[in-house]
C-alpha cells in the first residue's frame, strides 16, 4: 500500500512519528515530503515546493492530507496569516486540481480556529497575550447569549480577530463541497481546546448542519485518517479501568471520554465488539473527578491497584492525566508485567486524551494488519511513547527550566535504564527540542 502523508508541521509527533508508526510493516510504503518544506513555530511551510512534490507523485492509493498546510502554511498560520479569502481560495483551487489528477483515495481534515482561554501568543497573532482572556470570554458569551458580549477588547482588534475566523470558515465550507463532489472520501474538521460556547462551537455546529464531520482533537487526526487508509477491519473493545467514571469529560474536550475513545476507534476505521469478540481491547487508564495535568499541576486521584496484562493482545491508552502518563500506572505496567510482542499493541499518554487515542489505535492497526510485521519498528515506536509521554513529560519536564540538552540528557537516563529492562532492548538515542521549548522533545535512534 502507498500512501501519500501531508502533515501538518515538522513537530516530530507529526513527521517522524507516522514514519515510525508506517514501519511496522514493511510493505507499506509512506510517501513524506522533505520536512524543510514543512512549517515550525514562527515560519510557515513551503507550499509551492509541497505543491509540486505532491504532483510528482504517482500510483498512490491515498492521501491523507492537512488542509491547513497547504493553504495557510500550517496550523499555526491558519491563525497568524494576513492573506484575504480570494487569495486563499486560489491556493485552493489549484490544489484541487492536483489532487483531481492524482485519481485515488483522499483523507482530509481541517481546522475549526481555536479559541485559547488564555494570554500566550506563541501560536497565536502578537494581540492574544494582551487581550487572548478577553477574546474568549467575549466569544463565549456572545454565543451562549445571541448577543454581542460588552469588551474592552478595542474595535480593530475585533474586526481582525473576526475577520480571521471569517475566512477560514468560508474555505472550509470550500472544502466540503469537495466531499459532496465526491472528491474527498473522508473529510473532517476538526476542533482543538473546545469549551461549551464560542464560536468555534458555533462554527462546528453550522458546518454539522451543512453536512459535515467534525471531531475534537487536532494533531493526533492525521494518524486516525492513516489508519483509516491501512487495508482490513480490526475488532476492538474499550476496557476502562475506571468505568463508573467514563462519562467525565477529558482536559481540552468537549466530550466524555468513553464517547472520545468510540469516535477515535470509528473515524480509524475500527469495528466496536464485545471483549469476546475483539481481536484487541483498548485498556483505557482513565480518571475519576477530573483528568489531571502534571504541567500545569492540575492534581487527581492516580492509579492505586494492581495491574495484570490481559491474556489476548491489548493496547493501552493512558489518558488519566493530560500531557503526560500516570507514574503509578506505568510503574504497574512496566515493572511488574512482561509485555510479550505477540499481545501488546501499544501504549500512549500523548498530551490530550484525542491525541493519545488517535496515535496508539494507528499504531496497533499497522501492527495486527501488517502483511510483513517488522518487530524492530514496533519496539522503537513504544520506546518513544514511553521515553516521552512517561520519562519526559511526566517526570524529567518539571525538572528543566529551560530546553537544555545536556541538562536533559543526565536527566533522562535512569529512565532508559528502566525503560531498557523492561522492553528489553538498548535506548541509544540523542535528544533535541525542535521547537527550542519544553513543550516538546525529539528522539534521535542511532
Amino acid at each position: 500500500m502507498r500512501i501519500a502523508f501531508v502533515p501538518i508541521d515538522n513537530r516530530p509527533v507529526c513527521y517522524t512519528l507516522p514514519q515510525i508508526i508506517s514501519q511496522i510493516d514493511d510493505t507499506f510504503e509512506l510517501e513524506l515530503p522533505d520536512r524543510t518544506y514543512l512549517g515550525d513555530l514562527n515560519r510557515q511551510a513551503d507550499i509551492e515546493n509541497l505543491f509540486e512534490w505532491l504532483k510528482g507523485l504517482s500510483n498512490l492509493d491515498g492521501i491523507v492530507l492537512s488542509l491547513d498546510t497547504l493553504a495557510y502554511g500550517g496550523l499555526i498560520p491558519s491563525r497568524r496569516c494576513p492573506e484575504n479569502f480570494d487569495e486563499i481560495k486560489n491556493r485552493v483551487e489549484r490544489l484541487k486540481k492536483i489532487l483531481v489528477d492524482k485519481n485515488c483515495k483522499i483523507y482530509a481534515f481541517s481546522s475549526i480556529m481555536r479559541i485559547s482561554n488564555n494570554n500566550y501568543n506563541d501560536e497565536e497573532k502578537v494581540y492574544w497575550a494582551e487581550y487572548g482572556k478577553e477574546i474568549f470570554k467575549y466569544s463565549f458569551n456572545t454565543h451562549k447569549n445571541g448577543v454581542e458580549f460588552s469588551t474592552t477588547v478595542p474595535q480593530e482588534i475585533l474586526e481582525d480577530y473576526v475577520a480571521t475566523r471569517k475566512r477560514n470558515f468560508e474555505i472550509n465550507k470550500i472544502y466540503l463541497e469537495w466531499q459532496k463532489e465526491g472528491l474527498i472520501d473522508t473529510l473532517v474538521f476538526s476542533k482543538d481546546d473546545c469549551a461549551e460556547f464560542g464560536f468555534n462551537v458555533k462554527e462546528a455546529k453550522e458546518l454539522e448542519r451543512l453536512g459535515g464531520y467534525t471531531k475534537t482533537g487536532a494533531d493526533e487526526i492525521p494518524l486516525s485518517l492513516l489508519s483509516r487508509a491501512i487495508s482490513g477491519s480490526m475488532k476492538v473493545c474499550p476496557v476502562f479501568l475506571e468505568p463508573e467514571h467514563k462519562h467525565l469529560i477529558s482536559n481540552y474536550e468537549d466530550v466524555s471520554i468513553e464517547k472520545s475513545v468510540l469516535g477515535q476507534l470509528e473515524l480509524a476505521g475500527c469495528e466496536v465488539v464485545t471483549e469476546k469478540d475483539a481481536d484487541i481491547l483498548l485498556v483505557v487508564n482513565n480518571f475519576k473527578n477530573n483528568q489531571g495535568e502534571i504541567v500545569m499541576k492540575v492534581e487527581t486521584e492516580g492509579f492505586c491497584s494492581s495491574f495484570k496484562v490481559p491474556d489476548k493482545p491489548y493496547m493501552i491508552a493512558d489518558v488519566r492525566f493530560a500531557n503526560g502518563s500516570d507514574n503509578g500506572f506505568v510503574n504497574e505496567l512496566l515493572f511488574k508485567n512482561k509485555l510479550k510482542d505477540e499481545n501488546f499493541y501499544g501504549y500512549s499518554a500523548w498530551n490530550t486524551s484525542a491525541n493519545t487515542l488517535g496515535s496508539l489505535i494507528c499504531g496497533a492497526k499497522m501492527k495486527f494488519l501488517a502483511k510483513k510485521y517488522n518487530k524492530k519498528s514496533f519496539k522503537k515506536l513504544q520506546i518513544t511513547r514511553f521515553l516521552d509521554d512517561w520519562a519526559y513529560q511526566a517526570n524529567v519536564r518539571q525538572t528543566l527550566s529551560s530546553p537544555c540538552v545536556d541538562e536533559l540528557n543526565t536527566k533522562m537516563q535512569k529512565f532508559e535504564k528502566k525503560i531498557e529492562s523492561a522492553i528489553m532492548g538498548d535506548v541509544n538515542v540523542k535528544y533535541s527540542f525542535p521547537w527550542e521549548r519544553l513543550f516538546e522533545v525529539e528522539f534521535e535512534f542511532s
